[in-house]
């Protein structure tokens, strides 16, 4: 999800609620900690250099329990770091603390935004040595060529 999306779902919706792949709300009373730009430049183990660019939002709970965020109220907290978000409509990656801080895509899905499980991967699986996907091949499945001799046809 992008800055624009996150910015059109609040235009449109007076209450915000965040919750986890499997449904789990995050507890209501959730703040918005901050709001950055996050640049990343790396090298991958192929030996490409590679840079991404995201705007972060961190959520944190703390004990005020009666603490609401209204969608009016993150949509000023957004238009307030604009000045460093700049005008690039940026991916939108979220750092919430689990058991460490973990770092979640964002979704929505006509109801809560969603915090997507991120994974890792390599970059450069040509380059790294990495098999690819071998297909399963059922033998019974497989038919005889048209072109296949039979006995006495003279072909073997």
């Amino acid at each position: 999800m992008k800055i624009s999306e996150v910015k059109t779902i609040l235009g449109n919706t007076e209450n915000v609620s965040f919750a986890d792949e499997n449904g789990n709300l995050i507890p209501p009373h959730f703040h918005i900690t901050e709001v950055g730009v996050v640049v990343k430049h790396f090298i991958d183990c192929g030996g490409s250099f590679r840079s991404e660019k995201k705007a972060n939002l961190q959520l944190w709970v703390a004990n005020d329990t009666e603490h609401r965020m209204t969608a009016d109220k993150f949509l000023k907290i957004i238009t307030l770091s604009e000045g460093l978000l700049g005008t690039e409509d940026l991916p939108v990656e979220v750092e919430y603390q689990g058991i460490t801080i973990g770092k979640y895509d964002l979704d929505h899905n006509g109801q809560h935004f969603v915090l997507r499980n991120t994974k890792t991967a390599c970059l450069a699986e040509d380059a790294c040595g990495i098999p690819g996907i071998k297909q399963k091949i059922i033998l019974s499945e497989i038919k005889p060529a048209k072109t296949s001799c039979t006995p006495g046809g003279g072909c073997c």
